[in-house]
Order: structure tokens, then sequence, then C-alpha cells
């Protein structure tokens, strides 16, 4: 197995951002770029290993306000009623500006363009930088995520109740709610590695963790709007991956992410939920690789 480089920082967007690199260095770029509250350590190493050895310069890195890449303190903490609402004049920033942060990044690794992966918000701010900057997207994968349309891919109750309860300062509360998080939002279908996720949230703690910058985040999301109409003028590969038990966004995020992007495809996994299992790693990548042929990438076009 392939390993991650040392964590760097690069200047982006006016903030600093951590992240780190595997894979040949005139590999084909490709950017991962992770959900709410979740450090690149959200994408497994053994996930990037397989990437990389298929001929993919795998960079995963921290959005601002997560891990080691800047907080934005100084904003605050936005209320849960603007939050909702998705009230825009109270959002420290919005989802254009994580896309800006990736592009900054971009431009340091000293990268015309690049393949892009996102899951979750990732896939939501993926979906921006084409929207805004498509000349510089190769190809696109969107997972487990959806169009900012309100009443699309909406959580159940209890993944709703999940995604708003208090984040522990203590490290061993912070390790049990993450178990407890992934026990609701996680795929039924497949095992769940409890050991994993436990070793990751712990990790997550040690690099820094800030329940304010979650809130910033989450509410950049509620107050970026609806993508739809530039997903449709999008004229690029892409892909849209999403598991069908998924309760955090709901499988309906993904078909209209789909039906949005012209000629997009649509690969629903049965038993998948709102992660990323070991066993479906393998399925990811073919995924990946293939929209990266068809934009003339890795492999052999389709």
């Amino acid at each position: 197995m392939l390993e991650f480089g040392e964590e760097l920082f690069a200047p982006a967007n006016g903030l600093e951002l951590c992240y780190q690199e595997m894979g040949e260095p005139d590999g084909e770029p490709l950017l991962l770029v992770m959900g709410l509250a979740t450090q690149l350590l959200g994408w497994d190493e053994r996930f990037c290993s397989l990437l990389a050895e298929r001929g993919f310069r795998v960079v995963r890195f921290d959005n601002r306000d997560i891990g080691r890449s800047t907080k934005l303190d100084g904003a605050g903490v936005p209320s849960l009623l603007d939050t909702l609402g998705g009230r825009r004049a109270s959002a420290a920033y919005l989802l254009r500006d994580m896309a800006a942060d990736a592009f900054g990044l971009i431009d340091h690794l000293g990268w015309d363009s690049a393949h892009i992966v996102g899951a979750s918000m990732g896939g939501m701010i993926v979906q921006t930088m084409a929207i805004e900057r498509p000349q510089r997207v190769r190809s696109l994968v969107s997972m487990m995520s959806t169009t900012g349309a309100r009443w699309i891919g909406t959580p159940t109750a209890k993944a709703f109740s999940v995604l708003f309860s208090k984040r522990p300062t203590d490290r061993e509360a912070f390790i049990e709610r993450g178990v407890n998080t992934f026990r609701v939002i996680g795929s039924p279908g497949y095992p769940f590695d409890e050991q994993h996720v436990r070793d990751v949230a712990g990790r997550s703690f040690d690099r820094g963790q800030s329940a304010a910058g979650v809130a910033r985040q989450l509410h950049a999301i509620t107050a970026s709007g609806d993508r739809t109409a530039g997903l449709e003028g999008l004229s690029l590969p892409a892909t849209v991956i999403h598991g069908n038990r998924d309760p955090l966004v709901r499988p309906s995020g993904g078909r209209a992410t789909a039906a949005a992007i012209p000629g997009a495809r649509l690969k629903l996994i049965d038993g998948m939920g709102h992660d990323l299992p070991r066993e479906l790693h393998p399925t990811f990548a073919d995924e990946i690789e293939a929209v990266a042929a068809r934009a003339g990438g890795v492999g052999q076009p389709t």
C-alpha cells in the first residue's frame, strides 16, 4: 500500500490549508474534497492508495474551519434559526468561498486543472467548482450529495438529530459521539468497522476540532441555495454516487444531481449509507477511473 507524505500547508484564497499528497508527481491530478465536520482523514489512506496505484496524483486536504486548516473564529457562531433558515446575510462564508479555497490549493500545486471528487458537503463544493470555473475541472464525481434544492435529499428525523447533537470537548466523549453518529448514518449493508471509526475520531480530535467551525460550515451549506440551474449548464464528464440507504442525504439528492448534469452517470449502491465502507473502495475507484478516462485521463476513454 502506498502512503501519504507529510502534512503540508498551502496559502489559498487568503487562508492556509493543510494537505497531503500521494502518487507519482506526474500522475493525473485528483483533488479529494471531504464533507461537513470531517477532516482529510475521512479519505481513507487505503482507498487513496488504490487511486494512486491507478495513476492518479492524489491530494486530500482539510477544508477551512476544520482540522489543521485556518479557523475563522472571528466570524462567530451562527444562530440555529439563521442556519435552518439558510439566511445568507449572516453566513460567514458560502460554498463558493470553499470552492475558491480548493482552487487556491490547485494553484499552489501548480495544476492548471484537476479531476475533482467530493463527498457530502464536499460534493456540493466540487459541484460549485465545476459551475464557477468549468475550464479547470477535468471530471467530476459527486458522492452522497445533493443539489441544494430545499426539499431534495432531506435527512431522516434520526439523522437530523445526530447532525445537530452537541459536539463534546472531551476526547473520549468526542470518540463516542463519532461511533454513535456512524451507527446511525453508516451503511447497513456492510460491516460496521467500529475500531476504524474510533481511530479516525481520536486522530481527528488530536489534530484539532472546532464546534464553531462546524456550525459555520453547516450555515454555508444552507445559505448557498439551489445549484440546479448551474449544474444544468455543465458540459463535462460527471458521475454521481449515492447509497440507497443514506439517511443523512437521502437518495433523492443523488438522483436530482445526476438528472441536472447533462450526460451524468448515476451509480446507486445497495446497502450504502452516508459513509465510505472499505468493501466499496474498489467500486469507488472504478467509477473515478472511468469518468477520468472519459475526460482523456487515466485508462482508455469509453
